[in-house]
């Protein structure tokens, strides 16, 4: 103790010499703020929260005092399956708020794909580590719900004897309240993790089981849950507009403008993606998203209020806003909602996105409240033209890791010594090198034989299988750089694939190619196109359990709307500048799983003479080859083997200056024109 006494004494002098405002007592809250963030790609980034400038004696002594932190510091997320003590914890917990239940969404308050830890309250509670997923615990039973990525990553890591597991989709919660919430029982919820849209679904159902759906004040999670991580604490840096192709200001106006056209007066924008590409800035408080969790009111003079906590600002961000931009804590928010409503103002939220507790505070102070779409999303997703040249630049280097990664796997897999997570230790390895790399854009699937058929599995210390010959491996990986995001999937051989294998390895790629070949008329959305990435599969009976292309940001988020190609009806066209991806499958429980996936961009159709109405197509971003020891050539029409190879062609060419001479000799040989055999029926 004394020792820890003695250090702290010194570290109070070196922060005044550095100029910091901290002593320790508030440093080590900063601290724990950091701890509740990834780790940043630099290790000692955090520091320039402290102060602005640090010498070598003070950067050691906050790297000291920040793993003495980081040991002492248990969370709780550790992996472990569902807690049976924890469950026991959250319903003595609902008896005293008197609760007869609770929803445990896998949300914050931002609605977003990816939370920070202090916002990992599912995972804590029943062991579920995915990125969608609901649940619900009654005094007597409990239920987790997921989609049908998850299903059996479920299975795997949730208590069967504690939580029954349903599908998000095909069974709703909101159907389970319905049938298992008793007769006059409260179910509570809390309002900054629910939308309003999902909100209606719950009191539609409490309503119908004659129940009632009751908002807490604070969660209960957060009462029980000894050592939950403090709110995230990292920088906010400007994001440069050589990478975004336009200011701040530009798009302030541009947003600002389509607000005053429909005669709003201010637009809450909860989405932080949708404020880091407005005001061009980025962060790292929460995994695979350069994001900082925020909230701003845009207003249609072009003003903005940025509600931040302001230890993430760091000197010089005033100057990038300018005096259209104000800076204020997030104590600010609430005030700034009842002045909207005090002054009878017209203001948008997007109900699928907003906290239901915003919604509230602005109807209860007097606001003329529109349900709307947040007004960035789509501007957002129809990149610029520097954005789609910097995607086009980035995909060179993805694409040349990506193949000095297949090439060594090509190699090194036949040992049958290597793992799944020593494979996706090495790609990363291999990406990180690349200029501009700023992280992976989401966990590697790094799955062989069995795993490959859970959709978003993760190789852990207990999973982790060795790669072995006589079966498949199927990679999913991507980056973040500054001048793009990536996501790319490949699936190869391991030994000589089995004619089932290769029979349905071909039917997913006769979908990809179908819709890397489509052509359509402006206005089509992507669930117009759906089909045909899925037909091939369903001639013979078989299909895939999830989307067949999700939007894809700008060194953002690698999920983004509002685009997307699924069954799931869509009322957003296609539209140019538009980037998603491209990612039929199939997975055979048990076995193995197949997925193709390349990024695209919607582009105008060039060259094809007087039509009707203006085509849009779809330009292949991605630069990776594609096994053909998989493809049956037999399966594949004359127009589909041209496609193949004419991308193999262009991969080749692309990628042979940005790789190694062992490499390039590989690329050679695997990117080889197949030809086409005796047909057979498709």
């Amino acid at each position: 103790m004394n020792d820890i006494q003695r250090v702290d004494g010194s570290l109070d002098r070196l922060l005044r010499e550095a100029g910091s405002i901290l002593d320790t007592i508030p440093l080590r809250e900063l601290i724990r703020g950091v701890l509740g963030a990834p780790p940043p790609l630099e290790p000692d980034a955090w520091m320039s929260l402290v102060a602005p400038r640090i010498g070598p004696e003070l950067k050691q002594q906050l790297r000291d005092l920040h793993a003495r932190m980081a040991a002492v510091l248990d969370d709780g997320l550790d992996g472990r399956r569902s807690d049976p003590e924890r469950l026991r914890s959250l319903r003595v917990e609902l008896k005293r708020r008197g609760l007869d239940g609770f929803i445990v969404p896998r949300s914050d308050e931002h609605q977003g794909e990816y939370v920070a830890r202090r916002s990992e309250r599912l995972a804590w509670l029943t062991g579920f580590s995915g990125s969608a997923g609901i649940a619900i615990v009654l005094k007597r039973k409990a239920a987790v719900f997921v989609d049908g990525r998850y299903t059996l990553q479920g299975i795997a890591e949730i208590d069967l004897g504690l939580y029954e597991l349903h599908h998000l989709v095909d069974e709703p919660p909101s159907d389970w309240v319905g049938a298992n919430l008793p007769e006059g029982a409260k179910l509570g919820y809390d309002p900054w993790l629910m939308a309003p849209a999902q909100l209606l679904r719950f009191q539609r159902a409490c309503k119908a089981a004659g129940g009632e759906l009751v908002p807490t004040n604070g969660n209960p999670i957060d009462a029980i849950w000894t050592n939950q991580p403090r709110p995230p604490l990292s920088p906010i840096v400007v994001h440069d507009a050589r990478f975004t192709g336009s200011t701040s200001t530009e798009r302030r106006q541009t947003v600002a403008k389509s607000v005053a056209a429909e005669k709003l007066d201010a637009v809450v924008l909860t989405s932080p993606d949708s404020i880091a590409w407005l005001l061009n800035i980025r962060g790292n408080d929460v995994p695979y998203a350069p994001l900082a969790l925020s909230f701003a009111v845009l207003y249609a003079d072009a003003t903005v209020e940025f509600f931040v906590d302001p230890r993430k600002v760091l000197p010089g961000l005033d100057r990038h806003f300018g005096k259209a931009v104000r800076i204020q804590g997030p104590e600010g928010l609430a005030p700034t909602l009842d002045r909207l409503g005090q002054e009878k103002k017209t203001v948008r939220l997007d109900h699928e996105k907003t906290p239901a507790w915003i919604l509230w505070r602005l109807r209860k102070a007097g606001a003329n409240v529109m349900r709307g779409n947040d007004p960035c999303q789509l501007p957002k997703a129809k990149k610029t033209r520097v954005e789609l040249d910097g995607m086009r630049r980035a995909h060179v280097r993805d694409g040349a890791s990506l193949t000095r990664f297949l090439a060594w796997i090509a190699k090194d897999a036949r040992s049958g010594r290597l793992t799944e997570m020593a494979a996706a230790d090495k790609l990363y390895e291999f990406r990180k090198e690349n200029d501009n790399f700023r992280g992976p854009s989401f966990p590697t699937i790094s799955a062989f034989g069995p795993d490959g058929a859970i959709v978003h599995y993760r190789a852990t210390p207990k999973t982790n299988r060795k790669i072995k010959r006589g079966s498949l491996y199927l990679i999913d990986s991507g980056a973040q750089y500054l001048d793009a995001t990536t996501d790319v999937t490949r699936t190869v051989a391991v030994g000589k694939p089995s004619a089932e294998m290769r029979d349905r390895f071909t039917r997913v790629l006769k979908g990809h190619i179908a819709l890397a070949t489509a052509k359509f008329p402006r206005g089509t959305t992507g669930s117009q196109i759906d089909v045909l990435a899925r037909r091939a599969l369903w001639e013979v009976g078989l299909d895939y359990d999830h989307g067949t292309g999700h939007g894809v940001g700008s060194y953002l988020g690698v999920h983004e709307g509002p685009q997307r190609i699924s069954k799931v009806a869509s009322t957003v066209p296609l539209q140019e500048g538009m980037v998603i991806s491209n990612e039929p499958g199939y997975y055979k429980t048990g076995a193995y799983g197949i997925r193709v996936e390349n990024l695209v961009a919607v582009v105008p159709v060039t060259g094809q003479g007087k039509t009707d109405r203006p085509l849009l197509g779809l330009e292949t971003l991605t630069l990776a080859p594609i096994d053909t020891a998989l493809v049956d050539p037999a399966l594949l029409s004359d127009g589909e083997i041209t496609w193949l190879n004419a991308y193999h062609k262009r991969v080749r060419e692309k990628l042979r200056r940005h790789v190694d001479r062992a490499t390039r000799g590989w690329l050679k040989r695997a990117t080889k024109p197949i030809k086409a055999a005796r047909r057979r029926r498709a």
